[in-house]
This record gives structure tokens, sequence and C-alpha cells, in this order.
């Protein structure tokens, strides 16, 4: 089986412009084939604020009303999604961007409106990624770099977490290569103590997840993040990493997430 790589990159590192040339200068080093997901939540409240929309999330998720959805599409699918490809190409890196409706890659469902109405936010299925399309541009020697937008398939775009379309590309690109998934954000990896950045805990485990939050280690966004991580690591992806984007090329750095123990 032919090695993948699959990073998923958050929208504080994407904002900050020192971050954002290291990343896609370390992301375009990256031996043998390679993918890449994106958000911009950060980018998109900033400009919601701007705009006089305020962001609502809860739990770590983003509420998504019409004007949302207008606004994260021009952001992720639009901006941020050309800035880092033109960022990869100056590297040399072949990148190819787009959202999910692009050649159908990521198909979803509207999320029902209870317990909690999220708005137009879409949900992955078993069924949602287009893996034939994805493999024929990896054969092509082409880098996917794709947004956190999505569709329905009855013309209506969808915001869905980035997190969660990242495990769902390595679980279904699994079935062909050995994929090796890493988070990249600004934090060293998943920390026993937030208030220390050097805090890493080096592997984390399905059945600690209780644990880690009844001591407060996992808030906020970083719960959905790990749902996700755990999802791949228990369906057939071989590494499942969050780590610093600065660290992306050491490969004993961040916190290893493991299903099973």
């Amino acid at each position: 089986m032919k090695a993948l790589t699959l990073v998923k990159i958050g929208g504080q590192v994407l904002d900050d412009m020192a971050a954002f040339s290291e990343f896609v200068s370390l992301f375009a080093q990256l031996p043998g084939e390679k993918l890449l997901v994106h958000g911009g939540g950060t980018s998109v409240s900033q400009m919601a604020v701007k705009m006089g929309i305020e962001p609502q999330l809860i739990d770590g998720r983003r509420v998504t009303d019409a004007a949302s959805l207008k606004l994260a599409t021009m952001v992720y699918a639009g901006y941020l999604n050309k800035n880092l490809v033109a960022g990869l190409q100056a590297h040399h890196c072949d990148a190819l961007g787009l959202s999910g409706a692009d050649a159908n890659i990521l198909q979803t469902q509207k999320r029902p409106t209870k317990p909690v109405d999220f708005g137009w936010v879409g949900d992955l299925t078993p069924n949602s990624v287009g893996i034939n399309r994805l493999e024929q541009f990896l054969e092509m020697g082409l880098c996917p770099v794709i947004s956190a937008i999505t569709h329905n398939g009855q013309g209506q775009l969808l915001n869905t977490n980035a997190d969660d379309i990242a495990a769902a590309l390595a679980i279904a690109l699994s079935q062909s290569y050995a994929v090796s998934l890493i988070y990249c954000l600004e934090k060293k990896g998943v920390l026993s103590d937030l208030n220390d950045e050097d805090s890493v805990i080096p592997a984390v485990y399905w059945a600690a997840k209780p644990q880690l939050l009844a001591r407060g280690v996992l808030s906020k966004g970083m719960i959905p993040k790990l749902d996700s991580a755990w999802a791949a690591s228990k369906q057939g992806v071989c590494s499942v990493n969050i780590k610093n984007s600065g660290d992306l090329l050491n490969p004993d750095s961040g916190t290893f997430i493991h299903y099973y123990s």
C-alpha cells in the first residue's frame, strides 16, 4: 500500500502570517502523496464581527445561519483555500483547491434541528466521500486542498466541521492507502495543563476520555477534534496525531491518538 499523509490545518495558524508561511513550507516537504484539509473558523468569526454577524458556537461547533453560510463559503472555499494553494505552489507543491461540492467529493446531509438547531451545517454519512475522484487527483500528482464546505446533492451548500472531514477522508482513503492523519494547530498537542505549553500528553486513548473531561483537559473545540481522531483510529487509519504546525516534519512530536489501548 502506498503511504498517504493527510493533514488538517486550523484557523489560528492560517491567520498568523509567520505560522502560515512556515506551515506551507513544511507541508510541501512531506514525502509522497499528501492531502490537506482546512477550516478557518477564526477568520470567519473575525469577518462576521466586522459585518455585524454575531458568531455562535455550541460545544466547539459553529451555528450557521444563512448569512453565516455565505460568509463561510467566501472565506473557506474562496480566500483561505486559494491562499493555501498559492502558498503551496510557491514551494513547488502542485495543489488543487476544492470544496466538497467540487467533483462531488463530499456530500453531506443537513443536521437535524433537534436537540440543537445548528442551521446550515452538514453531517457526514458513511457514503459522503467520493473516493474515486480523490484517488484520480492523487494519481495525477496533485495535492488536493479541501475546504470545509460541502453540499447535499440538491444544490444546497453546507458548513461542515473540518476535523470531521479530515477523519472521514482518512477513513475512506484507508481502503487504498496507508494513511497518516495529522491535526495541526497552534498548541504542541493535547496538554495535561492548559496553562503549560510543554505539558504534552504523548498518547491519548478513548478509554481515558471521562477522566480527561473531569480534569478539564478537554474543553471546547478539543472535544470534537478528539472524537474525530478516535473515530479515524478505530476505523483503519494507521496513525493519528495532534501536534503543533511547526513540528509537522518531526515524527515523534505531539500527541498520538488511539482508540484501542
